[in-house]
């Protein structure tokens, strides 16, 4: 936290595990996954294929007694709720390592509520937590700050900040409405309130369409395509790609061509372009 407070080039995505919920360890990480599938002595499915890493996937799920999972829920609450500028942080879990997406509920309350983290703590392990600061955070989030670290701070970073993350003029209609009103609500002592609006949008509009209406989909989009394209000078480009392609040649059976992707093949693509300081 200290060092994501002063330095300014450095952004963190939460990486939030979810105690007592089923998660997926799913990393390229063969020999992690070979030492995890002993410890748990649940399944374990790896594949070899034509790349760097050996790609694989482990059950697992984070108990709320065990120790070490227990520093593993706490540091990423810790870090983000010390956090000065939430503009550089991004609620995640790390989807599905740290726990499902569709968990961000709980996420948010804790974020929301020192409540229900204590409630939670009461049910974890005691001795790691002595290890951790969490128990004496008293900060607790706002709507507002909820909605940097979910939509604006996100969309800033991908270079996205002119058509996502706001409602101002010439942003996407991108909206979700919950039902839940903050003049009426304690975020910090109905948390449960929280837990349900946000697990269950009364209202999403995707691009000026209404897609979700009463909590049920009544419509699916097609949406864009976005992919970067930086400022690279001509000459660069082409001796990185013959360098890749050499290497190709050497240490694969499969083309650098069949990697690449021309913009004719996506649908609805969208540029971003980005620049550069290589000359």
């Amino acid at each position: 936290a200290k060092e994501l407070n002063a330095n300014p080039y450095v952004t963190l995505d939460m990486g939030q595990v979810i105690p007592g919920r089923p998660a997926t360890t799913m990393t390229a990480d063969a020999p992690f996954e070979f030492v995890l599938y002993h410890l748990t002595r649940w399944k374990w499915s790896t594949t070899d294929t034509e790349v760097e890493t050996a790609s694989g996937v482990v059950p697992y799920r984070y108990r709320k007694k065990s120790y070490v999972n227990t520093i593993q829920w706490a540091i990423g609450l810790e870090v983000v709720l010390l956090a000065k500028d939430l503009w550089r942080v991004f609620l995640t879990t790390d989807h599905p390592n740290g726990g499902p997406f569709i968990d961000y509920p709980l996420v948010i309350s804790w974020l929301m509520s020192r409540k229900a983290r204590e409630e939670l703590m009461m049910k974890m392990n005691k001795k790691a937590l002595k290890k951790c600061v969490i128990p004496a955070l008293d900060r607790e989030f706002t709507l507002n700050e909820i909605v940097i670290m979910t939509r604006a701070s996100p969309a800033k970073f991908l270079g996205l900040e002119k058509i996502k993350g706001h409602l101002g003029l010439g942003a996407d209609a991108d909206i979700a409405i919950y039902d839940i009103d903050p003049r009426n609500i304690d975020f910090s002592r109905d948390y449960e309130a929280v837990i349900k609006a946000f697990r269950r949008a009364y209202m999403t509009i995707k691009d000026g369409e209404i897609v979700v209406k009463n909590g049920e989909i009544v419509k699916t989009t097609y949406g864009r395509t976005f992919y970067v394209n930086p400022e690279i000078p001509e000459d660069l480009a082409k001796s990185i790609y013959e360098r890749l392609k050499s290497s190709f040649k050497s240490y694969y059976s499969i083309a650098l061509e069949n990697f690449i992707i021309d913009k004719h093949e996506l649908k609805n693509p969208f540029e971003i372009p980005i620049k550069t300081n290589l000359r």
